[in-house]
């Protein structure tokens, strides 16, 4: 398998969030078959919920990763739940708060509607806390089916996101 770009979503609000996220790009970094990871700036952002953005909440400290690697998607995705496990990552709630999440957000240019592993990250398009750090590591980044990463981001910003 030729190597890939993947992009990576990586994302804490509770805890040490900034070594998290850290220690979470550099985890990465070792698994096998991963040859270079470029991790973005952190950003500071509102928690977001089901029904909105909850500014009461812990924020998060988000970033997003590229990640150069020739292992297959489903393989980096179960792997990238592996490194959500060993920093205590609950699922008790969707959108609750996490010590760490990890999204499979692209892997090149690859598309697919499997259920086990959709490509691109299905929402994506539409969150600035993944959008603002990859255009920060790559400000030609394009989303397959979805076009430039600076237009997605600016339209988010016209309707006020």
């Amino acid at each position: 398998r030729e190597p890939v770009t993947a992009v990576v979503a990586l994302g804490a609000n509770l805890g040490d969030r900034h070594a998290t996220i850290t220690a979470a790009a550099e985890r990465i970094a070792r698994l096998p078959l991963v040859t270079d990871v470029r991790l973005s700036p952190l950003h500071e952002t509102v928690a977001l919920r089901v029904d909105g953005p909850d500014p009461d909440a812990p924020g998060y400290v988000n970033a997003v990763a590229l990640v150069t690697t020739r292992l297959a998607p489903e393989i980096l995705l179960g792997m990238l739940h592996a490194i959500e496990d060993e920093n205590g990552r609950e699922r008790h709630e969707r959108w609750g708060d996490r010590t760490l999440d990890l999204d499979l957000i692209a892997y090149g240019d690859e598309v697919s509607d499997d259920p086990r592993i959709v490509l691109p990250h299905p929402r994506a398009f539409e969150r600035l806390f993944v959008l603002d750090p990859w255009l920060d590591i790559d400000p030609d980044a394009e989303l397959a089916g979805h076009g430039r990463i600076a237009d997605l981001a600016a339209a988010l910003r016209a309707q006020g996101e």
